[in-house]
């Protein structure tokens, strides 16, 4: 499974949860044990907790430094300015949870299955530690849509998505088809419903977009996901191919790595040249797929 920075996830997920609708099929309010698995730093977690107030709710992850970002976001304030105490973290590997047989009533993941090699084995182990539901909150990373005042934004963006799709190992356009991987751990009554978060750059700009700015002028943005790109980009990879000449995009030299690169940071530069000027607007719309099942 790959890993990511506490600085990654904010940014990724950022805004998600200012609208709790998508969260209904969870029937939260009746909840008395709930499990987040994979809760990263904790912002589906808390969610959790202030929506389930009867709730015990746990949050588990892998990785220990998220947790600690956890534990120390929670121990400020949740959403919606209260101290939070409702809340245990603990490490545990989404496979093989630390936790009895039916020990929750609800247990859902956030944008983990896509980066799980197999997702359906850690499935498997939701339903084995819940009593009743199991639910995921998963991204189809194809179908994003960008529009931008940056005229070269959207094309480049959508360029960088089929590149990533294609050269990542897991598979992070899952959308509903967590459907089907529920089926194959024999969950029953499958629903699965699709909400699209937006994320819009407006002035006036807030410090955190002025930072996503920055990083695509820099090409940071591409950098976290350097490996993957230039497995699907580059010629010389183990299994690159030449995409920029399937397409026929002849400006960005064969759509290597570099070039793309190279491509991006201009595309940031210009925005940054607007947003100097006030005149920089970007709208990101990402779908995501609610699927619950019961056990």
């Amino acid at each position: 499974m790959r890993r990511f920075t506490a600085d990654y996830l904010e940014r990724t997920r950022r805004g998600m949860w200012e609208s709790r609708e998508a969260l209904a099929p969870l029937d939260l309010d009746g909840r008395r044990r709930v499990l987040d698995v994979g809760c990263g730093t904790g912002e589906l977690t808390r969610v959790l907790a202030e929506e389930a107030p009867e709730a015990a709710v746990v949050g588990v992850d892998a990785d220990a430094d998220l947790l600690a970002a956890a534990r120390d976001a929670g121990d400020e304030t949740t959403l919606d300015g209260r101290v939070d105490h409702d809340v245990d973290y603990c490490t545990g590997d989404a496979t093989r949870l630390p936790f009895s047989d039916d020990a929750f009533d609800l247990v859902v993941c956030q944008a983990l299955l896509i980066n799980l090699p197999e997702p359906a084995a850690a499935v498997r182990e939701f339903a084995r530690v819940s009593s009743e539901l199991v639910a995921a909150v998963e991204p189809d990373n194809a179908d994003v849509e960008v529009t931008s005042t940056v005229e070269s934004e959207a094309s480049l963006e959508a360029s960088v998505r089929e590149a990533y799709i294609a050269g990542v190992e897991t598979d992070v356009a899952m959308g509903d088809r967590v459907r089907e991987v529920f089926a194959e751990a024999d969950l029953s009554e499958i629903d699965s419903r699709r909400y699209r978060h937006e994320k819009r750059v407006e002035p006036p700009y807030t410090e955190a977009d002025l930072t996503d700015i920055t990083r695509k002028a820099s090409g940071a943005g591409l950098a976290d996901h350097e490996t993957e790109l230039r497995r699907a980009l580059d010629d010389d990879g183990e299994n690159g191919t030449d995409r920029g000449n399937e397409n026929g995009d002849e400006d960005r030299g064969g759509d290597g790595y570099d070039a793309l690169r190279s491509a991006w940071r201009e595309m940031g530069r210009e925005a940054a040249r607007q947003a100097q000027n006030r005149e920089y607007e970007r709208v990101e719309t990402v779908p995501f797929d609610v699927t619950v099942g019961r056990v």
